[in-house]
């Protein structure tokens, strides 16, 4: 599709979207001849092949020949089941996002997705903490026991003389850890979405000072110094900052020309251009400018606050309901997070960059708070009586005087752009 084109397309469906009508409706006969189909609303149609699944699956017609004996196989069951027809609603009929590739249902799938995950988040706060521990074994049977947190800086000697086998043993074994790639893809894709370098650096410092703030309270905070300055924050950190700001580069330098696949004039092309649907439509500039003002400081500070919680909230999670690291469940939240910021970072730096008086953020930025919010909270509730360690006085002194900091600095800052404001106006 050409650029111009494409504009039309956005323009006529946003102008759909404000007036009530249907996104797609009217203009996907725009759209490649050969990929036409793929946008044509068949709403009715999919209907129609749903409830012949639910048919099939609930044994509706057979009530006697496929009722199931075992009542917690048929709760699970209607459970999935309950969870699937409120994603096909979605997938559907809920609002389009801002992003258009591949196709807008997969965004409006993941919309979703992540109020299904909210509204299960807020299910298991109002369970003890037991039963919410128990009741993840539905989720996997491997969970619902308790397991020993690793521990990271029992031994942080560089050189062990008394192993014969391996003197580097703490460095091989850490080195070797599956964290490591963990680290690097994680910030991979940290920059792909953040794409401002001195931002992700911010991120990357600040994770690791929650790691000492919060050291005394989770075994598997407690790192070597070497471990966490030289591995995670110039190895593993600066590697993925590195190849995700490449990746922005590359993606940034494109001159983006959407020729329609039925006009590619090979096979090779063809495939090419199959491919690039899964890449951005276009490549949009963040400008995050956190010095622009107070405001604009204090906007940005959050959206770095909200992202260090989250991904504290990963950790505190897993060891209050006892998840072992390599469950799968914490890599199914990890890339429905992934899936979720996509979007909510786009939609911010969208109010960020919006003049507009009257505005408000996103559907995503909203749930993804309110994820972060009711994780926060359930990580706050599951953990009474869990950390008997108090909290070192340092900590308390440090944190207690960067805020202090950062509060002179944001009235001082006021103050001088008001009197600066009214020498103008005389």
């Amino acid at each position: 599709m050409e650029p111009n084109e494409h504009q039309r397309v956005r323009q006529r469906d946003h102008h759909a979207q404000e007036n009530g009508g249907g996104s797609l409706i009217s203009v996907y006969e725009e759209f490649d001849p050969w990929t036409a189909w793929a946008y044509k609303p068949r709403t009715v149609s999919l209907l129609l092949i749903g409830a012949c699944f639910l048919i099939w699956a609930s044994g509706a017609l057979d009530p006697d020949g496929g009722a199931s004996g075992d009542l917690v196989t048929s709760v699970k069951r209607g459970v999935w089941a309950m969870i699937a027809v409120f994603l096909a609603y979605c997938l559907l009929q809920a609002p389009s996002t801002i992003l258009i590739r591949p196709h807008p249902a997969l965004w409006r799938l993941v919309h979703g997705m992540a109020v299904v995950y909210l509204v299960s988040l807020t299910f298991l706060l109002f369970q003890k903490r037991d039963d919410a521990r128990q009741f993840m074994k539905f989720l996997h049977p491997a969970l619902g026991i308790e397991l020993p947190e690793r521990s990271y800086g029992a031994d942080c000697r560089l050189y062990v003389p008394e192993n014969p086998t391996n003197r580097f043993k703490n460095v091989y074994d850490t080195l070797f850890d599956e964290f490591v790639l963990a680290h690097i893809i994680g910030w991979w894709g940290k920059a792909i979405l953040i794409r401002n370098q001195p931002l992700l650096w911010v991120l990357s410092i600040g994770f690791e000072m929650m790691e000492l703030t919060f050291r005394h309270m989770l075994p598997n905070f407690n790192e070597c110094w070497w471990d966490s300055i030289i591995l995670d924050i110039l190895t593993c950190n600066w590697f993925g900052i590195w190849a995700g700001m490449r990746t922005v580069r590359y993606f940034d330098g494109k001159t983006y020309n959407w020729v329609g696949l039925s006009r590619q004039p090979s096979i090779i092309g063809k495939v090419k251009r199959t491919l690039g649907q899964f890449t951005p439509a276009q490549w949009d500039k963040d400008e995050w400018h956190p010095l622009l003002g107070p405001w604009r400081f204090i906007q940005v500070l959050s959206l770095c606050i909200v992202f260090l919680t989250v991904e504290l909230n990963t950790f505190f999670l897993k060891f209050c309901l006892w998840i072992p690291p390599r469950n799968p469940v914490v890599i199914y939240r990890l890339i429905l997070w992934w899936l979720i910021a996509i979007p909510t970072i786009r939609e911010y730096n969208s109010y960020l960059q919006d003049r507009k008086p009257m505005k408000k953020v996103g559907a995503f930025c909203w749930l993804s708070l309110a994820i972060c919010i009711v994780e926060l909270l359930m990580c706050i509730k599951f953990g009474h009586g869990l950390y008997p360690n108090p909290m070192p006085l340092w900590v308390v002194i440090f944190w207690t005087s960067v805020g202090m900091v950062l509060l002179i600095f944001l009235i001082v800052w006021s103050w001088q752009l008001h009197q600066s404001f009214g020498r103008k106006r005389r």
